[in-house]
């Protein structure tokens, strides 16, 4: 027998051997696209877990960021603006080195809102509404008596509800002016000061010419009864102030905390001294690590959840398409074919799964914000990995049917599938 030439045996071989299957990627992606396709109602359903937990996962993080973020503004609005000088610990008795017209000396520094100075009245006694003693009636209340100088109101960012704050005016003529705090109006039972209602401190007559309701850097200024430096200095021996507030602009406090010793008492600003609201940065950080701690592991179980039912639907797919996978197998597809559709289908679910998981959450977040009027805040990068780690969670999820296609023997699985 007359041997055939090489390039004649290679050509030979070639048409007696079977075909070597070519699956492309374009392909590989259109049959996944179908296979899930086929069937939206069960991909939906099993796109949903991704979508919880992923929803959840931008959704908590959002939130919490949004809520911390708003918790240290709130913060930062009454106490990191906010800067208090008092005369320095000595051990001996207090030297006045505080000045009462704080207004005049403080506001003039830059990144300063208000100022306002106050000291406690010790020897106002009580405080009733009638000039005389009735032993028969208890009149007579032990109400906090405060001096204050004319800015003290808006230091502390207190609101009258009726009247009005005493001024310079009041101050310098020594007027027999009080301001009382809604409680002790309450208490007292003076509901409106246009008819100028009187009280007795001490054995003194003042006017009340307004009531606080509203101040949230010193509550204790609803339950007393305010009264001028000048009528505090001469009819009950108050000396200097105690302590100085100062509201400064956001960010400022730092620099006010070091420049108003300096400008309240320029002889010995060493004898003040002032504190400063401290560093919000890890408020903030802890705040934000708490509220994520919280809710974090909510949405990595919703996300191992919806891995489970990926995984559960993908195989009960496998075995119902046992038939189709075996004429595949027959026809030419390898192994890894077969695992590639399966993982591909598993991973377009959960990428699915992510981009609407991802939505939900900044929708989510966004409401939530709407509904509290804050701003929302949302790393940029939350949305842009949900599909990828949606997809990832679907490729893991689709792992073991993966393998267990391409398995299947094709004789077994066309016996199986028929």
């Amino acid at each position: 027998m007359r041997l055939l030439p090489a390039r004649r045996r290679r050509a030979a071989a070639a048409r007696t051997a079977p075909r070597r299957s070519r699956l492309r990627p374009r392909d590989l992606v259109d049959e996944s696209l179908a296979g899930v396709l086929a069937r939206p109602a069960r991909a939906a359903l099993t796109t949903l877990g991704t979508v919880l937990g992923l929803a959840s996962l931008v959704a908590t993080l959002g939130i919490s960021r949004t809520a911390g973020s708003q918790i240290v503004d709130q913060f930062d609005e009454l106490q990191a603006t906010l800067v208090t000088v008092s005369e320095r610990q000595t051990g001996g008795p207090p030297v006045g080195a505080l000045p009462w017209d704080v207004e005049r000396r403080v506001l003039q520094l830059n990144g300063v809102v208000a100022a306002g100075a106050v000291a406690t009245v010790s020897d106002a006694g009580g405080v009733r509404t009638v000039p005389f003693v009735d032993p028969t009636a208890i009149e007579t209340r032990a109400v906090p008596v405060i001096a204050a100088s004319s800015g003290f109101l808006a230091a502390v960012r207190g609101e009258v509800s009726s009247g009005r704050w005493f001024d310079d005016g009041h101050v310098r003529r020594g007027d027999r002016v009080a301001v009382i705090g809604s409680y002790v109006a309450e208490v007292l039972g003076i509901t409106d000061v246009s008819r100028q209602p009187g009280i007795v401190v001490g054995d003194e007559v003042l006017t009340v010419i307004g009531i606080v309701d509203t101040a949230p850097r010193d509550l204790g200024l609803l339950g007393s009864v305010a009264i001028t430096s000048t009528v505090a200095a001469e009819r009950f021996r108050v000396g200097a102030p105690e302590r100085v507030l100062v509201e400064t602009e956001l960010g400022a406090a730092g620099t006010i905390a070091r420049q108003a010793p300096v400008a309240l008492n320029p002889n010995s600003p060493e004898m003040l001294t002032a504190a400063s609201p401290p560093d919000l940065a890890g408020t903030r950080d802890a705040v934000e690590e708490d509220v994520n701690g919280m809710f974090l592991l909510l949405g990595l179980i919703s996300l191992v959840v919806g891995a489970i039912g990926i995984a559960n639907v993908t195989l009960v797919t496998v075995m119902e398409r046992t038939g189709e996978i075996g004429l595949r197998r027959a026809l030419g597809a390898r192994r890894r074919h077969i695992a590639g559709q399966v993982l591909c289908e598993s991973a377009a679910m959960g990428g699915i799964g992510g981009i609407i998981g991802a939505s939900a959450g900044i929708l989510t977040v966004v409401a939530v914000a709407a509904g509290r009027d804050w701003t929302p805040l949302l790393d940029p990068w939350l949305p842009i990995a949900a599909p990828p780690v949606g997809a990832l969670v679907g490729l893991l999820a689709g792992l073991y049917p993966a393998l267990r296609a391409a398995r299947m023997e094709p004789v077994d699985a066309l016996r199986a599938g028929t």
